[in-house]
């Protein structure tokens, strides 16, 4: 096997099992650090192996089985031989035998997410620290998606695994006096991890999209008496319904307005409405129903004609009251533009720019352009789309901001 060979296997194996190995490994030790430490050793010994030696029938176990010896010899470099002997020989013995049955390994992904979002964990970092343990997403991905500087993220990552490794703070999913506060953080990490395989529109994040629906069902399935659970979900599969519309024949990138809607899929959509339905039932709404419900009234409107703009500027303002994000400010804008005419739109957009954080936010750049050229404000709307271009990473909305820029210089 070529080296290449051995790199993607490696990979693929990350995608799809780190979370899992992750969790187990740390489900002992509570040192979620050494844990991960731990694997990446084992995947950088696999990439010196496996182009030798060839792939195992088995990565998983065989990850696993150097991670223990990793991590076994990383703990007996902090303790006496004697004094914590009889606990190492158990975790290896635990992990020895998982490894041997790798098929039966403990999934203990949700209970690790429980403990990131423990109260000893600092609120604003319970959501990074999920989405780095349970999906290895680096410091810098999970910076972006939450308007913080790599390095500071990067740092308080640092900080929160220690916490969780000092505090002893056990792997399982809390009783349900405790639930809500720590659910808000599983549920948001989740999302956030679904958003950025969304966004991901080349291809490359289908796979942590298609994570994050799974994790989704998976609290679904053992907490189905949750509203914002069923919410959550609701608002991915309405999301992800849309995937194949979003690009045309020729790969370009298709908008919401101008999507093909016999391209969604109905299934999902139909499975969506039935989640928000119970969700709707089961207690009052919160930020990912009232998030699905924008989307179930996008879905009336584009397949239905149904006029749904004044419901989604109202729920939007709904959720502003609850979130006041300026993410929420900024498409309750974009909403606000169809009712009231880009002017109106723009004025909103202007009390977002004092917020630093939209200094460098392609989608405001890009709505702001958008907007500033339904206004005809030909030099703002210049401005802007130059800098969404610039703020672009992928290559299909660049094109489409481009045309934008194009259309805007012929007019």
């Amino acid at each position: 096997m070529s080296r290449d060979e051995a790199s993607q296997t490696a990979e693929r194996v990350a995608r799809e099992s780190y979370g899992r190995l992750v969790a187990y490994l740390a489900a002992r030790t509570r040192d979620v650090a050494g844990a991960e430490d731990a694997l990446a050793e084992a995947f950088a010994t696999a990439l010196r192996m496996w182009p030798a030696e060839g792939v195992p029938q088995n990565p998983d176990a065989w990850l696993l089985t150097v991670a223990r010896r990793r991590q076994t010899d990383a703990v007996r470099r902090r303790h006496t031989r004697t004094a914590g002997e009889a606990h190492l020989q158990l975790m290896a013995d635990e992990i020895d035998d998982a490894a041997q049955n790798p098929d039966e390994i403990p999934d203990r992904r949700l209970a690790l997410m429980f403990a990131c979002a423990h109260p000893a964990i600092e609120r604003g970092m319970r959501a990074p620290l999920i989405l780095q343990t349970i999906l290895g997403l680096t410091a810098q991905d999970i910076a972006s998606a939450f308007l913080i500087s790599p390095a500071t993220m990067g740092q308080r990552l640092v900080r929160a695994k220690g916490r969780i490794k000092d505090a002893g703070i056990p792997f399982n999913i809390p009783d349900r006096e405790a639930l809500p506060e720590r659910l808000d953080a599983v549920l948001e990490a989740i999302y956030a991890a679904y958003a950025k395989g969304w966004g991901e529109i080349d291809g490359a994040g289908a796979p942590l999209a298609d994570e994050a629906i799974w994790l989704g069902r998976l609290v679904v399935s053992l907490l189905p008496t949750e509203p914002e659970a069923k919410g959550m979900l609701a608002l991915m599969l309405y999301t992800e319904a849309r995937r194949a519309a979003r690009r045309d024949e020729a790969g370009a990138y298709v908008p919401l307005e101008q999507q093909n809607t016999a391209h969604w899929d109905d299934w999902q959509i139909d499975m969506a409405e039935t989640l928000l339905r119970e969700a709707n039932a089961g207690g009052p709404s919160g930020r990912y129903q009232i998030e699905a419900a924008i989307q179930s009234a996008h879905v009336a409107r584009r397949r239905d004609n149904a006029p749904t703009w004044p419901a989604i500027v109202a729920l939007y303002d709904h959720l502003y009251g609850l979130t006041g994000s300026p993410v929420v400010a900024l498409n309750r804008a974009a909403a606000y533009a169809e009712l009231e005419g880009p002017d109106a739109a723009l004025a909103l957009l202007d009390t977002l720019a004092a917020d630093k954080r939209m200094a460098d936010y392609q989608p405001y750049w890009a709505a702001r352009g958008h907007l500033a050229a339904l206004a005809g404000r030909k030099d703002d709307a210049h401005q802007a789309l130059i800098l969404a271009i610039g703020l672009s990473s992928d290559e299909a909305v660049r094109q489409y901001l481009h045309k934008q820029l194009e259309a805007l210089q012929d007019g």
